[in-house]
């Protein structure tokens, strides 16, 4: 074959191949229905070949048809992908990251502003979010999450894979001390049950159950959706956290919370980021995915390494 079909042609034809039907190919490309046929009908005459049959009132490729669409579907899609890139490169300079909302609140977000000034220049949007994002519709550079959500993104890499252990404000054991771990079952038990196809965190009966003690309930239990939440009630001293380490560091360091007994559990998945990989041609997008990944290389530490 010594003449390949008009690229006016081959482009209608994928577009069909892809959208499904001759109407949908010609709303993407915006011309009328008849043109689209009409440089289908090109490329066929060119290939010497019957790309289309019609069954009933459908039209739907023949094996020819499924052969060529596959050969020059990638091409298509890397034309497609290059134009992604530079337009997000001159439309939008920011760098945008999606996080799960107590992840945002109190892990990633305190640290910000300190990797901000060290980038001068670098603009960051942070956004609390539980619906995963779609990179091409959402303008979304960097996605942190959780679990087996880990598998809807094509550019990720995992993070680390947090502890829970028993935590309240100082003021709680004031007048009531703590003398043995399942001691902390009396007291009022704040409880974390996420929402949607998370799998929750280690709960207390899971805890009681580690340390050998009954889960009694003697003084009732409170149950929020968002870990942040949970904290914050145990820094206002209304009972007994679960608290992820990763989530309560800063305020176990402030001393806003205490942890009598370190008996920790570990979680059941890891945390990932995930990114568009049209966002790393974005200024400073590369740094800031290594700073991510740096920041948790001490939290994916062994408990033991975590505390020296």
């Amino acid at each position: 074959m010594k003449k390949t079909p008009p690229l006016r042609a081959i482009q209608a034809f994928e577009a069909f191949g892809r959208c499904g039907s001759v109407t949908a190919a010609a709303n993407e490309l915006g011309v009328s229905v008849g043109a689209v046929s009409q440089q289908i009908r090109k490329a066929e005459d060119v290939l010497g070949l019957s790309l289309l049959e019609r069954r009933g009132r459908n039209v739907a490729l023949t094996s020819w048809g499924r052969t060529y669409h596959a050969a020059i579907s990638s091409g298509f899609d890397q034309i497609r992908n290059a134009q992604h890139i530079v337009e997000r490169a001159r439309s939008e300079s920011a760098l945008t990251i999606s996080c799960l909302p107590s992840l945002a609140s109190k892990w990633i977000g305190p640290k910000l502003l300190d990797w901000q000034t060290g980038h001068a220049g670098a603009t960051v949007r942070l956004i609390g979010a539980e619906q995963e994002p779609r990179f091409d519709k959402d303008q979304v550079d960097f996605r942190i999450s959780y679990g087996t959500k880990i598998h809807d993104y094509d550019h990720y890499t995992e993070l680390f894979t947090d502890w829970v252990v028993p935590a309240c404000a100082p003021g709680l054991l004031a007048n009531r001390p703590v003398r043995k771990p399942s001691d902390v079952l009396d007291f009022p038990l704040l409880g974390i049950e996420w929402a949607r196809d998370h799998q929750s965190p280690p709960s207390w009966a899971e805890w009681a159950s580690r340390i050998g003690a009954l889960h009694r309930k003697t003084s009732g239990e409170v149950a929020f959706s968002l870990s942040s939440a949970a904290i914050d009630a145990a820094v206002n001293g209304k009972g007994f956290v679960l608290a992820q380490l990763s989530m309560a560091a800063d305020d176990i360091a402030a001393g806003r919370l205490i942890v009598p007994f370190d008996q920790r559990i570990k979680l059941s998945d890891a945390y990932f980021l995930a990114w568009d990989r049209a966002a790393l041609e974005k200024p400073f997008a590369p740094e800031l995915r290594a700073w991510i990944v740096s920041i948790s290389k001490r939290l994916n530490a062994s408990p033991a390494d975590r505390d020296r």
